[in-house]
């Protein structure tokens, strides 16, 4: 039973569970006080507008305030705001105005993208442990 079970893990180590998505971009809108996020995949993007919850919303696309200290970056406080679909885009609207000369920055995770089965298998990438990429901005 062990010998079959070893061999499926091989046999999925060379799948990959990415799909290739458009990149992410973000852009300044209404004013610069709201936040634009495309690229975003349309399926997922479907099944979180139906979520109400803007805890899901900050799990996917977090934006942050960017410390002086940018080794910090993973520590900072998340943005409070509000998270809505229209036309296919993400908008985030910031409880607070964003601050002109500040810079902010949004983490986009990249689920599924860039992993592999055998990356987890081989150790290279732990459980939990999700690829992202920090897009920064400036009000």
């Amino acid at each position: 039973m062990k010998k079959y079970i070893v061999l499926i893990l091989f046999a999925f180590a060379g799948c990959t569970t990415s799909v290739n998505q458009p990149a992410i971009t973000i852009s300044l809108v209404n004013q610069k006080q709201h936040l634009q996020i495309s690229g975003i995949d349309n399926e997922i993007l479907a099944d979180m507008a139906r979520d109400s919850s803007q805890a899901v919303w900050q799990s996917l696309v977090p934006v942050y305030k960017m410390p002086p200290d940018t080794t910090l970056k993973s520590l900072q406080p998340v943005q409070p705001g509000r998270y809505t679909v229209k036309n296919n885009v993400l908008i985030f609207k910031p409880d607070t105005p964003f601050v002109i000369g500040t810079v902010y920055f949004v983490r986009a995770y990249r689920y599924n993208q860039d992993s592999r089965l055998a990356d987890l298998v081989t150790g290279r990438l732990k459980a939990g442990q999700i690829p992202f990429t920090d897009l920064i901005f400036k009000q």
